[in-house]
């Protein structure tokens, strides 16, 4: 699947319940997030922005790279894709990204009994 294109929030479930469980409830917005993927074959530059806030990852499928977290902690790890579905495991959750259709579906799932799924949709503009 491409990636590449621009994309706006369009809907998403769990989005308070998993800022408070990564300890950044204080960073909810009522901006729409537009996320921005330039993929070319399997090398990414993956952002996300608001007003006054972006957050950029670049990182090839296969490979280790240093990535940022959303706290601008930084940290190690391969990202894969599985099925059409780019896979990065960030330090407090796991994240996979696919295209259906024109949306771009992004899943969070923090780990524990008391696990929060947070799933972002964005249609593309």
């Amino acid at each position: 699947m491409a990636f590449t294109g621009k994309y706006e929030l369009e809907s998403q479930e769990n989005y308070e319940e998993f800022l408070d469980t990564l300890g950044l409830l204080n960073a909810k917005t009522d901006h729409k997030v537009v996320t921005e993927v330039v993929q070319d074959g399997h090398h990414f530059t993956w952002t996300q922005s608001i007003p006054k806030w972006t957050w950029s990852n670049t990182f090839t499928i296969g490979q280790e790279c240093e990535l940022v977290t959303m706290k601008s902690s930084k940290f190690k790890a391969t990202v894969t894709m599985d099925g059409g579905k780019v896979v990065i495991p960030f330090p407090q959750y796991h994240f996979t990204a696919e295209i259906n259709g024109d949306k771009l579906v992004m899943t969070c799932i923090t780990p524990g009994e008391k696990g929060v799924t947070f799933k972002r949709v964005s249609k593309r503009i």
